[in-house]
């Protein structure tokens, strides 16, 4: 028997939140560059495949 399942799988936790009183001024600073330094990874490979979309649109588009 097929059971369709209709419901969204649940995301794993790509972050796993740090407890912040145990860090000092400093931990929390390379801390906060450590998460935009992931963000900025991130945002570039946004553009890439953003870039690769428009391009095979661009490709594929009739003329």
């Amino acid at each position: 028997m097929l059971v369709e399942d209709d419901t969204p799988r649940p995301r794993p936790a790509r972050l796993t939140p740090l407890v912040l009183d145990a860090l000092g001024v400093e931990e929390l600073g390379e801390y906060i560059s450590e998460l935009r330094a992931e963000i900025a990874r991130a945002e570039a490979e946004i553009s890439r495949k953003s870039a690769h979309r428009s391009a095979a649109d661009a490709f594929f588009r009739k003329p």
